[in-house]
């Protein structure tokens, strides 16, 4: 006669063992790796017709500087861009993996995908790993509703709002948008604002620098121009 075999369901919610686990690891002296701090400014801006995504170049690891031309502003979609801050390896992974689920998602609806499904899917991702992918993001893009604009958080959490900043520099950007920002700017004076406030992450922040880009998305144009300005130009000794 064959066994009957009750399969166990498993437990819904979250699951807490790990950390115990590294509680009795450290009460046994095992020394948990530090976490890094990372550098970056990265700006978005919303207007009527477009909104403008900015960000510096340069990436560091410590206390050196890794990279100083480092792009920052990745490629979702034709209609979507996203600015990363946080471990570099990580944001470009992130923004890799959600392109390729945007692209098949494109090709099995037949139309250009909404700036809210890359949310969702940004979102759904990252609080899967609850902060361990150091992924800080910036959304922005252009569909049937208009100019959307998101804030990620690394550990999941999503805002939509009319300007934002993330990374290091951020407090000094924020300083400017604040400042400065209005719905109705035009294009011209929409670049020169979020210009400059990278430009105030750049000279308030080591851990930000080098180059500014910028994005600029509207309904039926990109223009993505690498560098928009140098920031910082180094003197001559």
């Amino acid at each position: 006669m064959a066994g009957v075999y009750a399969v166990e369901r498993p437990p819904s919610g979250f699951n807490f063992e790990n950390c115990r686990r590294n509680k009795s690891l450290i009460e046994m002296g095992f020394q948990p790796p530090r976490a890094q701090k990372t550098g970056t400014t990265i700006v978005g801006a919303l207007f009527k017709d477009f909104v403008v995504l900015g960000a510096d170049t340069r990436a560091t690891s410590d206390s050196i500087v890794a990279d100083k031309n480092c792009d920052k502003i990745h490629y979702l979609a034709k209609n979507m861009y996203c600015c990363g801050a946080g471990t570099a390896a990580d944001t470009v992974m992130t923004t890799d993996m959600i392109r390729s689920q945007l692209e098949l998602h494109r090709m099995m609806t037949k139309r250009q995908p909404r700036v809210v499904t890359a949310n969702r899917m940004l979102k759904q991702l990252l609080f899967r790993y609850h902060g361990q992918i150091g992924a800080a993001l910036v959304l922005g893009g252009f569909d049937v509703d208009g100019p959307h604009l998101y804030t990620v958080a690394p550990h999941g959490s999503t805002d939509k709002s009319p300007y934002t900043t993330m990374g290091s520099g951020s407090l000094a950007a924020m300083s400017v948008l604040e400042q400065r920002w209005r719905p109705n700017l035009t294009e011209d004076e929409a670049k020169q604002l979020v210009r400059d406030a990278v430009a105030g992450g750049v000279f308030n922040d080591l851990g930000s620098g080098s180059h500014v880009d910028l994005c600029v998305i509207k309904k039926d144009k990109v223009d993505y121009m690498r560098p928009y300005d140098i920031a910082n130009v180094k003197g001559v000794k």
